[in-house]
Order: structure tokens, then sequence, then C-alpha cells
């Protein structure tokens, strides 16, 4: 079988949605799907079926309409931005958008992805008709060398990570308020993601406005070994995020056995029943009581909440799994299997 992923241009696919694009090709070619990515420059004259990756993007909406011309069929992931915030944000332009082409084009789809049972709900309020499939992103899980807690010195500082793109939907104000409210002792914030739409400067004016500089470090986006090193080399993760489809880097991060902190605006309720983060409203009240809460606590403790995180991701987090359902989506599209298990109607 052959598919072909249709992209959105670097800046807006980079992070999260980047790096699942990434993971889920990988992984559907290890079960034989041959898969380019037009992210990659890759062509293919004669897709069985093709894959959109994201919406609000008039150059995809041109390739997506002939794609269907040729009779080929679409399947559509819009990562998110069909949200509440996300669909607000610029609302007088997505409003024209939404009703010029980009809800006739998503009628046409011959299946909606998403990632959060919220995400497919927010498909069906919107008035969409195709079957929609919810299926989560997967994670590779990384070697676990965290030094245990009782092996740090009191004096060592220890870190509270963000991974993202730095831009409005992320929440990074509230964070830096929340943080300066609390200013826990021993500790420092990294800020580790690429600007968008010049949101970093606003994000370090806050910064310097409440005298946070020595406690605050942006990093700029990092990949590869240097992201994995973040990871390794953090005690908390926070994601303070207004709205998230998923949260590939909460995952990531859970996968590294770090405890997170992260609000009612993304998909990740069971943190706490799973006893490895707190899921809080997107203010900065519960901000500063989540912090308070995580960074004082013992180290073992923290320890234990991430080692939680850990096991309940490499069980139900698997980027095999992922692929095969995705691989069954694709095959749906095509006619050539009954509906399964994972697609409602």
């Amino acid at each position: 079988m052959k598919v072909h992923f249709e992209e959105l241009s670097a800046p807006k696919r980079a992070g999260g949605i980047d790096a699942a694009t990434h993971e889920l090709a990988a992984h559907l070619r290890a079960l034989n799907v041959q898969v380019t990515r037009s992210a990659l420059g890759e062509t293919c004259a004669q897709p069985d079926c093709v894959h959109v990756h994201g919406i609000w993007s008039p150059a995809l909406a041109r390739k997506f309409i002939a794609w269907r011309r040729r009779g080929v069929p679409c399947v559509v992931t819009p990562h998110g931005m069909l949200e509440t915030w996300s669909f607000a944000h610029k609302r007088m332009k997505k409003l024209l958008g939404w009703h010029l082409y980009q809800k006739r084009l998503l009628q046409r789809a011959a299946v909606l992805h998403g990632t959060s049972e919220r995400e497919t709900g927010q498909f069906k309020k919107l008035g969409l008709r195709p079957p929609t499939a919810m299926i989560t992103w997967g994670v590779e899980m990384p070697l676990h060398n965290r030094k245990a807690e009782s092996g740090k010195r009191k004096a060592e500082i220890r870190t509270a990570l963000f991974v993202g793109r730095i831009f409005p939907v992320k929440g990074l104000p509230l964070l830096v308020q929340a943080w300066a409210r609390v200013r826990p002792a021993g500790w420092r914030l990294k800020i580790v993601g690429p600007d968008e739409a010049g949101h970093r400067a606003e994000v370090a004016a806050l910064v310097r406005e409440l005298a946070l500089e020595p406690a605050v470090e942006f990093t700029g986006e990092l990949t590869g070994a240097a992201k994995t090193a973040a990871f390794q080399g953090a005690d908390l993760y926070l994601q303070p995020s207004y709205t998230e489809n998923f949260g590939m880097a909460i995952v990531e991060a859970l996968a590294h056995a770090l405890p997170v902190v992260t609000t009612t605006g993304t998909p990740w309720r069971q943190l706490p029943e799973r006893g490895c983060g707190w899921w809080v409203a997107p203010s900065v009240d519960e901000l500063a009581r989540a912090l308070s809460e995580s960074t004082a606590m013992e180290g073992e403790r923290r320890l234990q909440m991430g080692l939680n995180g850990r096991e309940w991701v490499e069980k139900e987090f698997a980027w095999p799994q992922t692929a095969q359902r995705m691989k069954e989506i694709y095959l749906l599209a095509q006619g050539k299997i009954d509906q399964p298990d994972i697609v409602r109607t």
C-alpha cells in the first residue's frame, strides 16, 4: 500500500506535529506501507491513500481537491486546529476560511482522525459528517537513566522543563506569572522550542518585568540528542497550554519518567488518577498551586510519580500499535475492510 502525507509548511508543523508525522511514517514503513512525505520534498504519482496533516492552509486545500478529483481517498488529521481556542485565534480569518472552503473539504474526507475523544467530539459539534477515528500518537520509550533524587545534593539546582512552540496557545505567560508567584527555591525554568509569530519576545519581556531572568532559560529549538538530554536532565515537566488535542511533549515527558503539570485544556485528565501529575485549570492561581506542590515535595516522591507515568505510557502509547490502527484507517478509506471498532459514524 502506498500512502502520501500532505503536510503544512515548516513553521506551522514545528514541534509535536512534525515529531508525530515523522514517527508515524517510520512505523508504517515497518508494516510494509510505502510512505512519502511532502515535507521532505517526496512525491508519489499514484498513492492508494493520502493523509492530510493540518488545515487552514489554502495550499493544502488545493492539494486535497486535486487528489479527490483523481479519485484518491483522503484521511485528514486536523492536529487540534479545530479546538475551540484554536478556532477563536484569528477568528474572523478562520470563519471566512471555514465558510469559503475548509468545512466543505472536510466533509469530503474519507475519515477524520483525532487524537482524543474531545477532539473527535468537536468534529461532530461542527457538523462534520465523515467517519471519525480516535487514535492517540505513540512514543518511543527512551532508556531510563534518570538519577535517583536521593543522589542529588541539596544544593543542586533542579529543572522544570517546557518543550514546544513558543506561541500564545501554549500559555507561557501564565506559567511565567505563576513561577513569579511561587519562586521555588533551588529550581530553574527551562523553555525549549522555536519562536512563532514573535511570541518569544513577549514572554522574555514578561520574564524581565518580573525579575526572573536568573531563573529562566530560553534554549531555542532542540532536536535529537540535545532534546533527549533536556528531558533527561529535568525533574519536572510543565505544559500550561490553553488547549492541546494530544500533547506530544507530555507523553515524551512521561516516557522519560517526569511528573507532569498541565491544564484542563489538554486531554490528560488521568494524570492525577495515575499518580503521575497535576491537571489544573489554565490560570495563574491553579498553575501556581500545582507548582508549589510539585517543587516542594520530597524528591523520592516526585521520582515515583515519574516512574508511574513511564509505566503507563509504556503499556498504552506504543508506536507500533498506533501505526497498525492507522493502517486500518487507510484500508477503510479505500473500502478494503469493514469499519473497525475505533471508527465512529
